[in-house]
């Protein structure tokens, strides 16, 4: 596990001990920047269910402005402080431990990206992007929500404020984009 490109490129990251975490691979990172681009640059990243934090670590490597980790597990949060430091971007991160559902309730701040990873096989996916989808205020205007699952954990989701747009597979891993739906402008009559 390493950052892929930016000032930190080639900076080997820590894993979180144990098993209960699934780093993303290097290839569907790879892909993940790839397509969001030059539009890494100066953006406001939110990280949920953090991990090793090595996808916000990725955005504050491509210059991102702010990459805040959400994150409730011990390990994974000293895994993140650690990561930081290897990478001397610690002062674009901004760690947060919490439950990232707790996190969620609070008043909403909009990030131009907002990714999450959790656990598989526990629906936790699709309780994310329900709280994002009833809060669309976490989400800038015209941000994106990515969700990180295996492909045998897709499902349509019914949401009323965030729409999937695009959806791509990497062997074992399926990244799902979601914007917001577009307010109900009136017409003049």
């Amino acid at each position: 596990m390493r950052v892929i490109s930016g000032i930190a490129k080639g900076r080997k990251l820590k894993s979180v001990p144990g098993g209960g975490t699934r780093p993303i691979t290097d290839r569907a990172k790879s892909a993940l920047f790839s397509i969001l681009g030059q539009d890494v640059a100066d953006c406001r990243f939110l990280d949920l269910f953090a991990g090793t934090g090595q996808v916000g670590i990725e955005a504050l490597s491509r210059a991102a402005a702010e990459a805040v980790f959400v994150e409730k597990g011990a390990a994974a949060l000293r895994t993140i402080r650690t990561n930081l430091d290897l990478t001397g971007l610690e002062t674009g991160g901004r760690i947060v431990r919490a439950d990232v559902f707790a996190y969620l309730e609070g008043p909403p701040i909009p990030f131009d990206y907002v990714y999450l990873a959790p656990p598989q096989y526990r629906g936790l996916w699709a309780a994310t992007l329900a709280r994002l989808d009833a809060q669309p205020g976490w989400l800038a205007e015209d941000g994106w929500a990515i969700a990180q699952i295996h492909p045998r954990e897709y499902e349509e989701l019914e949401l009323q404020n965030l729409f999937l747009f695009d959806q791509r597979r990497y062997g074992g891993v399926m990244l799902c984009f979601y914007a917001r739906t577009e307010p109900d402008v009136p017409t003049a009559q």
